[in-house]
């Protein structure tokens, strides 16, 4: 019972957040074979997934001129709207989800393929980098790769656009090589160069994302590219960065590194990356989840600001947009450093002990304090307070707790709130065991 319940939590707060209620209590019934197959078949939990209106995220034009002062606060009023109202849709459907291994899935590739609305102002690019993600979050990479090339918002993320015949911009073509396909080393300064004419000539607009090619900015001289003659073309590019050797170690590392240890190795005995030869995303995931890392001593993992924070709400019911006020959870997370669509750099998120300095730790418990005060609590209340650890543990997948969180816990089980906050805040529920 002990391995499985190990197994179980590690399941659930790495790959779907966390349970919501009474999903842990049956998982421990069903066993971890059933329940992580259950989870991994996306197919099955679709149909019923529950619907979260997307917000009103449309194009919202060319900004106005800066000598018209009325149009432009407007404008400005309008755009935070959006960027705002899409962050929040977002969590809402991390926290709703019935499928939450497909938003998981969808999570981790955004922060692999690092892009901040920061520098791309609007949302509806944003918007539509996040459906090409979770369209292909556990579809073939190189599928994957060819489609976020095109993403306008990565384009822009990256000065895409600023690419052109002549004067090539290389920011695009390293960050591909380096962050998002064969790793750093792995290609010289004349494949960064080479790459970098094969993207020359793609023009986005803005405020919608959309992408169209120049064919006058477009170098079309042949070129030498891994030591392999090609045409200056991207899709032919791409096709030969992701058929590399390196391709498969680089990602496969990738998914060892943010689902089971950021501090340990990957070890070949788990064949993730025989797993991933073919490029399917869901074949490596369903190795990582089902043969043994899982169960392994010593693979602990760091919950991100978001993954705890949506942790809470799957197992207390919250709907973030729904908290009070309707900003709050952006206002908290701001102050995790851990926001959707606004990641630090083009290299995404940290991890492990990134997130558990002191000031992190006073953050998470202002943000649970003030979660407290919203979360219905008859169902905690209805427990007799001898049960009440032992029933928040399931409720929130949590494996073990030390003796120093437990004599903590134990003296606060009548105060509700001060329980809760307690026990969200606990090392053993900020970090998976």
């Amino acid at each position: 019972m002990e391995q499985s319940r190990l197994e179980l939590s590690r399941l659930y707060a790495r790959f779907a957040f966390g349970p919501k209620p009474g999903e842990f209590v049956q998982a421990l019934k069903d066993g971890f074979s059933a329940t992580a197959n259950n989870l991994i078949d996306i197919t099955t939990r679709s149909g019923n997934d529950v619907t979260i209106p997307t917000p009103n995220i449309n194009n919202v034009g060319p900004r106005p001129s800066p000598s018209n002062a009325t149009a432009t606060k407007a404008f400005n009023t309008l755009v935070k709207t959006q960027n705002d109202d899409l962050v929040l849709w977002w969590l809402d459907r991390m926290a709703l989800t019935q499928n939450p291994f497909l938003e998981r899935m969808t999570w981790f590739w955004h922060g692999h393929w690092a892009t901040s609305i920061e520098k791309v102002n609007f949302a509806l690019p944003m918007y539509n980098q996040y459906q090409t993600l979770r369209a292909n979050a556990l579809g073939n990479f190189r599928d994957m790769a060819l489609q976020m090339f095109r993403d306008g918002a990565l384009q822009i993320w990256l000065d895409g656009t600023d690419n052109i015949k002549g004067a090539p911009n290389e920011n695009l073509s390293r960050e591909f090589m380096e962050l998002f396909t064969v790793g750093v080393n792995n290609y010289t300064e004349d494949d960064v160069k080479s790459l970098a004419k094969a993207f020359t000539g793609f023009q986005v607009d803005r405020a919608s994302g959309g992408l169209t090619f120049n064919q006058g900015r477009h170098s079309t001289d042949p070129l030498t590219f891994f030591g392999v003659k090609i045409s200056s073309d991207a899709t032919e590019a791409i096709n030969l960065l992701t058929s590399r050797d390196d391709n498969v170690y680089f990602i496969t590392t990738r998914l060892w590194y943010r689902f089971i240890s950021s501090s340990i190795e990957m070890d070949n005995k788990y064949g993730i990356q025989e797993a991933f030869k073919s490029r399917d995303i869901s074949s490596a995931m369903r190795t990582l989840i089902m043969n043994g890392a899982l169960s392994a001593p010593g693979y602990s993992m760091v919950r991100q600001p978001v993954e705890w924070f949506i942790a809470i709400c799957r197992a207390f019911s919250l709907q973030p947009s729904k908290l009070i006020p309707r900003t709050m959870p952006l206002s908290y997370l701001s102050k995790l450093a851990q926001i959707p669509f606004s990641p630090p750099n083009v290299g995404g998120w940290p991890t492990d002990e990134a997130w558990l300095s002191s000031a992190s730790a006073q953050f998470r418990i202002a943000f649970a304090s003030a979660l407290a005060k919203q979360v219905d609590f008859k169902p905690l209340a209805a427990i007799s307070p001898e049960k009440r650890i032992p029933f928040i543990k399931d409720l929130l997948g949590i494996y073990n707790f030390s003796n120093r969180s437990f004599t903590a816990i134990t003296n606060a089980k009548d105060d509700l709130p001060q329980f809760f906050t307690l026990v969200v805040c606990a090392p053993e529920f900020v970090v998976n065991a």
